[in-house]
């Protein structure tokens, strides 16, 4: 995902702070300052791309646009929660919210971007299919034992 930012230094800084990412690559692209973050310093199998436009961007508390970062397990969405309401940056406390979309919190970042970490959220294509799909019924089902 990419993201146009304001300030790049704050808000690289919430992203190593809330979200524990590390910057992989810095550049400037014709003027542009351009960093992305990524979940691990080598072998990344996710990178953020902040692009610093400088530009007051409009937030977006009403919709439902956000990044989803899922976590092993409740108790990290409450400390996500706990960290974001000490910084005054906590839009929405932890809440389950059923199956599908599971246990989670919303936070905002230094842009007016929301950040949703959760639990329980079936994030694999198939595993939200065995979510929705009703019980066993007979022995031709695979999923009956």
């Amino acid at each position: 995902m990419a993201l146009g930012v304001r300030d790049l230094d704050r808000t690289i800084g919430f992203y190593k702070k809330h979200v524990h990412l590390h910057v992989v690559h810095e550049r400037a692209d014709s003027g542009m300052r351009v960093a992305w973050l990524a979940d691990r310093e080598t072998d990344a199998e996710f990178v953020l791309v902040l692009l610093e436009h400088g530009v007051e961007a409009p937030p977006g508390p009403t919709t439902l646009l956000h990044i989803g970062f899922a976590v092993a397990s409740r108790e990290e969405v409450d400390r996500a929660a706990a960290a974001a309401r000490a910084d005054g940056i906590l839009v929405l406390d932890p809440v389950y919210a059923g199956p599908v979309v599971g246990y989670f919190c919303l936070v905002e970042d230094p842009d007016g971007n929301h950040v949703e970490f959760s639990y329980g959220q079936p994030i694999n294509p198939r595993q939200l299919q065995d979510q929705l799909a009703p019980g066993p019924t007979s022995k031709n089902d695979p999923r009956v034992p």
